[in-house]
């Protein structure tokens, strides 16, 4: 049986215009099976409140664009989540 987001995600139109977070439509779409996972993840953090570790975690490098940086828009940033395999 297919999820309601499942459903809307495969009647959306492609090459979409991207929303707040920059993240066209079509992304989802290639997700496959990863949309099931990801959509009982989101879920479960609705309904339980608790968002895991990983989630809260992250380390930020900032990266020089230019030799002589001083200004925050002079570099920049990529951050690294953590991953565990389970």
């Amino acid at each position: 049986m297919q999820s309601e987001v499942e459903k809307t995600i495969k009647e959306m139109r492609n090459k979409k215009a991207t929303g707040d977070d920059n993240v066209p439509g079509d992304v989802f779409k290639l997700l496959g099976e990863g949309l099931k996972i990801m959509t009982k993840l989101i879920n479960t953090i609705y309904e339980t409140g608790e968002r895991p570790k990983d989630f809260t975690e992250v380390t930020m490098i900032a990266l020089k664009k230019k030799p002589q940086a001083t200004k925050c828009s002079d570099h920049l940033t990529i951050s690294l989540i953590a991953i565990q395999r389970r």
